[in-house]
């Protein structure tokens, strides 16, 4: 079996790690999985790149700075919430790879790669089409997270993002768009979680589609456990500290990553009597905002970017907590891999974290927007006498659900179905 996936970007961000983490199980499970990219930052011979040339790299760069600078032109200053105008797009009829392809598997393909009308196209190829929603923006008119707008389960308009907002605004103007390409485009979603498929059923552009649930996979031999003692030593961390460990640290305005709600979490739990301040250790890896950066009760320890998977496990398991203050993510790739390095997970219950983490096993599931709670989970890993079964429970999770074996199966299973429903 043949299957080629298609993905804006090598390995950026969570949608493409996931593209590439499911490309490398099915190879593993004696298939032919390509990876075709629409504009490649990387060198790993394994991914094809659309815009090879330098013309169509040139091309490339124009779609995807139009698609993001022209958008801010429409939103308002103050949404930091990706909105996607889909304006720009590029075919991928004529490529071998997806010529010769038994199945076509999208992923995430926004910034100037595939818009409504090249969408469309995939249908006079005639294969069996997979597509994995990583983000909302397939089913809404633009924006890529929701947060409590219901609009989408209308035809959007009124777009709380928008600064022209109406009945027939931008939104609605795209809605109208995506409503065309899927008629005449048949395609089956995958969700990454639970909560993704039921955000799904309830949009009215593809609420009535097939649908599956199959989580994304991690590589297991890579994020593994590590002595915690030994790990925190190579962060040159006392291995008597308490670790709390957390990703990505922008303003502490940004609004999807919750920053805030971290930021007054810690310092709740710092005024607790139960806590020791000098015992605990915060550590942020990520991208770090050099003009805004939050106040912490912790001595904290900002690592910066790390690009090898290899020491970002060890990272992990040198943490006795994960925290992740997100408002709303799909399936983030960040609670897998605290996992799977048996780090338990603390988390605000939303989007598809609670397919991972489950409440008082393997981490703590927080009230939505909680800062008390996400303190209290803090707090209970940190006075608990379990916390060895509690981390081995966190790498069980990992193994039997979302092992690259496990996942590749689910897959291929979904592949030869619609490969056998095909008309001969």
């Amino acid at each position: 079996m043949k299957i080629v996936h298609l993905n804006t970007y090598d390995g950026n961000g969570g949608a493409g790690r996931a593209c590439l983490r499911l490309s490398d199980s099915l190879n593993a499970a004696n298939c032919t999985s390509d990876v075709l990219v629409f504009y490649k930052f990387g060198h790993n011979p394994k991914i094809f790149n659309l815009s090879q040339h330098f013309f169509a790299k040139i091309r490339a760069v124009f779609n995807i700075l139009g698609e993001r600078y022209l958008s801010r032109f429409f939103t308002k200053q103050s949404a930091r919430t990706p909105f996607s105008l889909q304006w720009f797009g590029r075919s991928v009829l004529k490529h071998p790879l997806v010529k010769e392809a038994d199945v076509i598997h999208i992923h995430w393909i926004n910034h100037g790669f595939l818009s409504p009308k090249f969408l469309a196209q995939l249908d006079e190829l005639d294969k069996p089409i997979v597509w994995t929603f990583h983000d909302s923006n397939a089913f809404t008119g633009g924006c890529h997270v929701r947060y409590s707008c219901e609009n989408y389960h209308k035809q959007c308009g009124h777009c709380p993002l928008l600064k022209f907002a109406g009945e027939k605004d931008l939104s609605h103007r795209n809605w109208l768009r995506k409503q065309k390409a899927y008629t005449n485009l048949n395609f089956h979603i995958i969700a990454p979680s639970n909560w993704m498929a039921a955000s799904v059923k309830h949009s009215s552009l593809l609420g009535l589609r097939n649908i599956s649930v199959i989580p994304n996979t991690i590589e297991i031999a890579v994020f593994k456990p590590y002595v915690k003692t030994e790990a925190k030593k190579i962060l040159k961390i006392s291995p008597q500290k308490f670790v709390i460990l957390s990703g990505f640290m922008p303003s502490k305005n940004d609004k999807h990553k919750g920053t805030p709600y971290l930021v007054e979490a810690l310092k709740e739990l710092a005024s607790r009597p139960e806590i020791d301040n000098e015992q605990i250790e915060l550590v942020i890896f990520g991208n770090k905002d050099q003009q805004d950066v939050p106040q912490f009760p912790f001595k904290t320890t900002f690592l910066g970017t790390i690009n090898k998977d290899d020491h970002l496990a060890k990272c992990y398991a040198a943490a006795d907590v994960f925290v992740t203050p997100s408002l709303e993510d799909n399936l983030p790739n960040t609670v897998m891999e605290s996992l799977a390095c048996a780090t338990p997970v603390v988390a605000f219950e939303t989007g598809g974290i609670p397919d991972m983490v489950k409440h008082l096993q393997n981490g703590y599931l927080a009230k939505y927007q909680s800062v008390t709670d996400l303190a209290d989970g803090i707090e209970w890993l940190y006075l608990t006498e379990d916390k060895e079964e509690i981390q081995k429970e966190a790498r069980k999770t990992i193994l039997k659900e979302f092992a690259p074996e496990v996942i590749a199966h689910q897959h291929l299973t979904l592949y030869q179905h619609l490969i056998a429903e095909q008309p001969q």
